[in-house]
């Protein structure tokens, strides 16, 4: 459920616009981010980036229907006999000062924004009820949070009283230059074949006809330059990396072969 990372060698990442400053002001000022954009945009690289350059271990929690506050803040268990309490990833975050990333965090349960709400205001405390502790976050403890707003729908929605207590910026995929230089960066592909995966991934974007819940991210356009970097075929390559993750349809995926032969034909 967590990924705990003391190692500060910073990440690649590029940026669009003025996210890294928002970023490094939110941290300075104790502020908590709310990041939204569409799967495989960089939310997460962009978090592990900023937090390598500033020098700040993360913990980082993929949020799910079943993820409960309980899992965030910490559980009595049984070891060796003995009942011990033991931290969850927003309590060591706390405590050692980290920056906790919670990401799809309207995926979790509703009791997770009670937990959180203290922390996104002025008094930035985390209350652990089960043990009578109350936790006040030091300056250089940080939360960020991530969600989709593709997915949303009736019963995952944002509280407006949550959504108010966090600064927020919208993620979405990079122009086309600065996809070719992240892809040919990340997978060691050369500039010309990178183009042409970007290329194709707009055209992918760019199609409402077909029955996509979202176009190609900048994740699996990686996974294709990585593969045909390998020195595997281009047309196996996107079958592995952009045709099948995209759709279990048999008329969707012949349609995107249709459109891989255009581009590479």
């Amino acid at each position: 459920m967590t990924v705990q990372n003391h190692v500060f060698d910073v990440p690649y990442y590029q940026p669009i616009a003025d996210e890294c400053a928002l970023f490094e002001t939110a941290f300075n000022k104790g502020l908590p981010l709310l990041l939204k954009g569409p799967t495989g945009c960089g939310k997460t690289r962009f978090v592990e980036h900023m937090a390598a350059k500033l020098g700040r271990p993360i913990y980082t929690v993929a949020c799910h229907d079943d993820l409960s506050a309980a899992d965030l803040i910490g559980r009595y268990l049984l070891k060796g006999g003995v009942t011990e309490w033991v931290d969850g990833p927003l309590t060591r975050a706390v405590r050692e000062g980290a920056i906790c990333y919670l990401d799809e965090v309207i995926e979790a349960r509703k009791d997770v924004a009670v937990v959180l709400h203290p922390l996104t205001d002025n008094r930035r405390r985390l209350i652990i009820e089960r043990t009578g502790e109350e936790l006040q976050a030091p300056p250089n403890f940080m939360l960020v949070a991530s969600y989709n707003p593709g997915y949303q729908n009736v019963l995952k929605q944002m509280k407006p009283s949550t959504r108010q207590r966090f600064l927020s910026t919208t993620f979405d995929f990079p122009d086309a230059e600065t996809e070719v230089q992240v892809v040919a960066k990340e997978s060691g592909l050369d500039v010309e074949r990178s183009k042409s995966l970007v290329r194709l991934a707009g055209h992918i974007r760019g199609l409402s006809s077909l029955d996509l819940e979202e176009g190609v991210s900048t994740r699996l356009l990686i996974y294709a330059a990585s593969l045909i970097a390998g020195g595997m075929p281009v047309e196996k390559a996107l079958q592995y990396s952009v045709v099948e993750p995209l759709s279990d349809e048999p008329d969707v995926q012949v349609a995107l072969r249709d459109l891989i032969a255009v581009v590479y034909g």
